[in-house]
């Protein structure tokens, strides 16, 4: 599993005092971009390159508790499902240090040819490196 680390700002939260519900979802992207990179996967060379590009197609999420300015929070990534040309991976926000659950998603990603915007499979290499991550 990998772990990203987030720490909430100022910019991040709302009148309220807690993280808008939308940066949630910048906060996920994050980590998947990271742990993409991690494995050596960068998403502009992906583009330029192979031809294809990673974009959300479904997500389904659940807020449990909200995160608050300053807060450390860990993103983590886990694969579930990666095949032909998609995959999903779950993720969740856990409050430091006692890792408290905030958020739980999954998120389904295809993979499209970078001009035409058609599914198009992931290249073995890519495939076999976001499986075994």
């Amino acid at each position: 599993m990998f772990a990203w680390p987030v720490r909430v700002y100022w910019e991040d939260t709302d009148a309220g005092g807690v993280v808008y519900h939308s940066n949630y979802l910048r906060f996920l992207e994050r980590a998947r971009s990271e742990w993409l990179r991690a494995a050596g996967i960068g998403q502009q060379q992906l583009q330029h390159e192979a031809g294809i590009v990673f974009v959300v197609h479904r997500m389904d999420l659940r807020f449990r508790r909200p995160a608050r300015l300053d807060d450390l929070l860990t993103a983590t990534v886990a694969p579930v499902d990666v095949r032909g040309a998609r995959f999903s991976v779950a993720q969740r926000l856990l409050r430091e240090p006692d890792r408290e659950l905030l958020v739980e998603a999954e998120v389904h990603i295809a993979c499209l040819d970078a001009a035409s915007f058609r599914p198009r499979p992931i290249p073995d290499d890519i495939l076999q490196e976001i499986a075994t991550r």
